[in-house]
């Protein structure tokens, strides 16, 4: 019984192929590693928060972890499946910018009322300062997250309304690449 648990059914394969960017061969080893690591098929906030936790040994990703579960969870069970899991991995290992920066958005906006507060913004940017922890060494005008949440503001709400509409988000990132850094998570990045 467990033997063929590790093989994917076809319409599944073809499903997964056909919304992700990646091939037969990288959906049956991400869909083998994804069993070893959860058994039962469905991986809890708890599980990725310890996972997403060993990336960053010298700060608190626990925090930042729960922004990115809830962001893969797409149908918000409180869990991530296999599908869930490689449909989020395409977008961010693989999407385009513009399809890297809605998902991000998504992330961004915790409410989901289409539109990023400075409350969201710096929610976020404080979890990901206490993700990298100390390690990072930042500019004088981002040396805290209210200070970075200030800068992205100013970068990317262009009708000084205090929030970021897609719109906003995706125009500003694309016009200036430094955006982008600050956006991201990757402490290589910065």
């Amino acid at each position: 019984m467990g033997k063929q648990n590790s093989k994917l059914k076809p319409e599944v394969l073809d499903d997964l192929k056909s919304n992700t960017e990646f091939s037969d061969a990288e959906i049956q080893e991400w869909y083998k590693g994804f069993l070893k690591d959860c058994p039962n098929g469905q991986l809890s906030v708890e599980e990725f928060k310890k996972i997403y936790g060993n990336f960053f040994p010298y700060g608190d990703a626990g925090k930042f972890a729960e922004h990115v579960f809830r962001t893969f969870d797409a149908n918000g069970d409180g869990t991530i499946d296999f599908r869930e899991f490689l449909c989020a991995l395409s977008v961010t290992s693989r999407g385009k910018l513009e399809q890297k920066l809605k998902w991000a958005f998504t992330m961004y906006d915790l409410d989901g009322d289409g539109f990023i507060t400075r409350k969201e913004m710096l929610e976020i940017v404080t979890a990901i300062y206490k993700m990298v922890g100390s390690v990072m060494k930042m500019p004088e005008d981002e040396s805290t997250p209210e200070k970075r949440t200030d800068k992205i503001f100013r970068q990317m709400d262009k009708n000084m309304d205090g929030r970021l509409s897609l719109e906003e988000f995706i125009e500003g990132a694309q016009c200036d690449p430094s955006i982008v850094r600050l956006l991201q998570c990757d402490p290589n990045a910065c």
